[in-house]
């Protein structure tokens, strides 16, 4: 007897997780899932295949390695570049510090240095201060600072951003260490190869998302200086990240980057976001709080419609006290869909509007 999960049909604009597959990478899970492969990828030729297809989208000899999730992708590539008295430094927003459930710091023992930017993005300059503790015995060393792309309030770093960044950590004996959980949404945004964005600006080590723009799961932690990955398969293993039926990541990603289907995929949520932003923004009593740089649109709403709106399109409240929202499109997000709940936020702000007299 089939299950009923009573699903609602009309899809949601909480996160681009929220999203199913990509019917090509559901293909491929298909077609591995035909015949016996070698566990854990060893000497298995799917594994060679997706780590030169990811050698050739960085234009360098590369080190991948595939692990199940983004948290464990954060956590196991800043745990492998750090001791326990050394830090990160990073956003406040950043999912390494709100949304890792504090695995970072159980499992490298050190700490996660804040710094609050209202656009998301850190700066030189913000970093500085930390670099007073360099040689003092009794503070916890910065190494390692990290960045998301795009950032966790839906901007963009430039590549001259990144790349003044990754001067900044070298020139003080630090890695930079970037977030690509929507790392493909920034890539089309700013109409440039992943080369141009991490591998030439001077990223050390790259968390690279897939789930959120259409894989089911898995993820890839890069480390495009490859004398930095010595290692990192046990820190895999121990980290609990080491897929036995490994063939099931690598599948996704092979097709994944073939065809260029990242693009397309990051093409659509992109190109919905901006068209959601388009229509919010002409509503009355609806403004945009932020700008829309990749596949997510931050506006405030009048409070007395969104747990009305939530009940037809779902989303989250970004910040209660500004009654500002996230709404993330995702590769399957549609015109349709884009439309409809643009309707019905003029919908119920006018039905509150004749209640209200």
């Amino acid at each position: 007897m089939p299950m009923n999960y009573h699903l609602s049909n009309r899809k949601g604009f909480a996160s681009d997780n929220w999203s199913g597959v990509s019917p090509e990478v559901m293909e491929a899970l298909q077609q591995v899932n035909i015949s016996h492969h070698p566990a854990y990828g060893e000497n298995d030729p799917l594994m060679q295949q997706a780590e030169e297809a990811f050698q050739t989208l960085f234009e360098t000899n590369c080190k991948v390695f595939f692990v199940y999730n983004g948290t464990g992708a954060n956590v196991l590539a800043v745990n492998h570049l750090l001791h326990s008295w050394q830090a990160v430094v990073a956003p406040h927003s950043a999912h390494l510090n709100e949304d890792e459930g504090g695995a970072p710091e159980k499992f490298t023992g050190g700490k996660i240095l804040t710094v609050d930017c209202h656009d998301g993005k850190i700066k030189p300059d913000q970093i500085k201060p930390f670099l007073n503790s360099i040689g003092f015995q009794h503070h916890v060393q910065p190494k390692l600072i990290s960045i998301s792309q795009a950032t966790e309030m839906g901007t963009l770093y430039s590549l001259d951003e990144i790349r003044e960044l990754a001067s900044f950590a070298h020139e003080n004996n630090m890695y930079l260490h970037m977030d690509g959980a929507r790392i493909a949404n920034a890539a089309v945004a700013l109409d440039c190869s992943f080369s141009e964005m991490v591998t030439q600006t001077g990223v050390d080590v790259l968390s690279f998302g897939g789930t959120k723009n259409g894989l089911m799961f898995g993820e890839a932690v890069v480390f495009l200086r490859p004398e930095l990955a010595d290692g990192f398969e046990y820190n895999r293993k121990q980290g609990m990240q080491l897929a036995s039926k490994q063939r099931f990541i690598t599948a996704q990603f092979l097709t994944y980057l073939t065809n260029d289907l990242w693009k397309h995929n990051a093409l659509q949520a992109n190109a919905m976001a901006g068209v959601l932003a388009e229509k919010l923004s002409s509503i009355e009593g609806i403004q945009l709080s932020r700008p829309v740089e990749a596949n997510g649109v931050f506006a405030i709403l009048p409070k007395a419609i969104i747990a009305e709106l939530q009940k037809e399109y779902f989303f989250h409240v970004w910040n209660e006290s500004l009654s500002e929202v996230r709404l993330m499109c995702s590769f399957d997000t549609t015109i349709e869909d884009v439309d409809g709940i643009a309707a019905a936020a003029n919908r119920i702000l006018e039905e509150k509007k004749i209640r209200l007299g």
